[in-house]
């Protein structure tokens, strides 16, 4: 926990956890994003380790209103799956760093244990000077596999 009581939300680079995924059989990366980023600009591709991706929306587009639901959908989602290790990834680290802070908090109220990582960049890195994202930092400037439907 940390001072506040809230949970600590650890954070790291899209690199990182891609180590992370290829090495902890019980990581899962949780991606936060709404379906149209997801249908539009593409998904982390975990195909190559043997991992499925978790779609589940943070906010829900066009008003990007938070879904208050939003832990409990992640809960559903990973059915039997007994992940100790959760990575929240959203566009550019903002979102999911709120994502990661709710879920810590229902496996907290829940008694559950979990280490909840942001990934900071996120899926497409910060605007570079001429406005355009997916160059400066974010998993697919990071040459990590991603896929686009």
């Amino acid at each position: 926990m940390g001072t506040d009581g809230r949970p600590r939300i650890g954070e790291v680079s899209p690199t990182e956890a891609w180590a992370v995924l290829r090495d902890n059989p019980r990581a899962v990366l949780i991606d936060v994003r709404t379906s149209a980023e997801w249908g539009f600009v593409g998904k982390p591709d975990l195909e190559e380790l043997g991992k499925t991706l978790l779609c589940v929306e943070w906010a829900t587009f066009p008003g990007m209103s938070t879904y208050p639901h939003f832990a409990e959908a992640v809960m559903t989602e990973l059915g039997s799956e007994a992940p100790d290790t959760f990575l929240f990834i959203c566009r550019s680290g903002v979102r999911s760093l709120r994502a990661a802070t709710a879920f810590a908090e229902l496996l907290a109220d829940r008694g559950m244990q979990g280490a909840c990582f942001n990934v900071a960049e996120g899926f497409e890195g910060d605007l570079d000077d001429t406005g355009h994202r997916g160059v400066l930092g974010g998993w697919k400037a990071r040459g990590l596999a991603w896929r686009q439907s």
